[in-house]
């Protein structure tokens, strides 16, 4: 059964809901960071705000730019690997459009990608489920590369900084590694008995995913991956500079990315929340005061997260209105 024969396209009662979930999202986030800064004192956040200027606020886009065509590099990358018959313009639209859907619950709203894939082509989900593993694995194994070389380098430490790396590059190798992916469902089935389908599932998915095994691509995934996260990283150290909080690159690399790992760990739609509240604590930790912390944690998560989610709505109209007019004409 494909998803293009399940899958309904969306209501406008869905959309309404998933813009009050990104309306309410905001408001809660905002609302909380609006609290502490009026428990810091507002002179000094305001303060610390009109530090930037356009060409400081573009630079903080400008990297996140650079993540997200990066990374979205890395998904034509791998979607041609796939052998999906798409040129990167699709791919990239596919990607970006995505982002519109970052805020779901563990992030399963970015699977509208497969959606437009399957107009597009006509390939069901189970075929193209293994770009989505595998996506996130490299993400993952960006992450806890730069989290583990952030902690060699950095001044000082987090605690749970490297669990959490080992986390995520323990996830990213299992997913990489199909016949160990495969075992572990089989093991799984054997030992508990449950989730048969789902694990039935992972078994094709993994037998998928060697397509990607190749060293070369999976090597020059890892470097786009990289120097994406590495680049939002970079823009964390720039803020604090600006604000005075100078705290190295690499610890300030750390905290963001640390952050955005455990914001995701809360399992809350795009991390928010837990992410915001580990980076103001963090922050706070490593000295830096309250009346700088709240105002970069709230301007670098604006650049990055919810950058991305507007990228994202700007592009998904544009996604939706060409996977339709290629399926009402048959996919290729």
């Amino acid at each position: 059964m494909t998803m293009s024969s399940t899958d309904t396209r969306p209501t406008s009662p869905r959309r309404l809901r998933d813009l009050a979930l990104l309306g309410g999202l905001f408001a809660l986030v905002i609302g909380g960071l609006v609290s502490l800064a009026a428990a810091t004192g507002w002179e000094e956040t305001l303060a610390q705000l009109t530090k930037l200027g356009p060409v400081q606020i573009a630079l903080l886009l400008g990297l996140s730019l650079v993540n997200y065509l990066f990374r979205g590099l890395r998904w034509h990358i791998f979607a041609t690997r796939l052998g999906l018959p798409l040129d990167f313009p699709a791919n990239l639209r596919h990607f970006l459009g995505g982002f519109a859907m970052s805020v779901t619950p563990g992030r399963v709203g970015e699977l509208i990608r497969m959606r437009w894939i399957a107009r597009e082509t006509g390939w069901a989900f189970e075929r193209t489920a293994p770009l989505v593993l595998i996506d996130r694995a490299s993400d993952l194994a960006a992450m806890g590369l730069i989290l583990g070389l952030s902690l060699a380098l950095a001044a000082g430490g987090i605690a749970l900084a490297l669990p959490v790396a080992v986390l995520a590059l323990t996830a990213a190798v299992i997913v990489t590694r199909p016949a160990l992916l495969a075992g572990l469902a089989t093991q799984f089935y054997r030992r508990t008995g449950r989730l048969p389908r789902l694990m039935t599932r992972i078994r094709r998915a993994a037998r998928s995913l060697r397509a990607f095994s190749h060293p070369q691509t999976l090597g020059f995934a890892a470097a786009l991956g990289f120097v994406g996260w590495l680049a939002e990283g970079y823009a964390f150290h720039l803020l604090l500079g600006w604000f005075g909080a100078d705290l190295g690159f690499w610890t300030a690399t750390m905290i963001f990315v640390f952050a955005t790992l455990a914001g995701g760990l809360t399992g809350a739609p795009g991390g928010v929340g837990g992410a915001e509240a580990a980076m103001v604590a963090l922050l706070y930790m490593d000295g830096v005061s309250p009346e700088i912390a709240v105002p970069a944690t709230a301007v670098i998560r604006v650049t990055t997260l919810w950058f991305a989610i507007i990228i994202g709505l700007t592009v998904l109209p544009h996604a939706e209105a060409k996977s339709t007019r290629t399926d009402s004409q048959g996919a290729p």
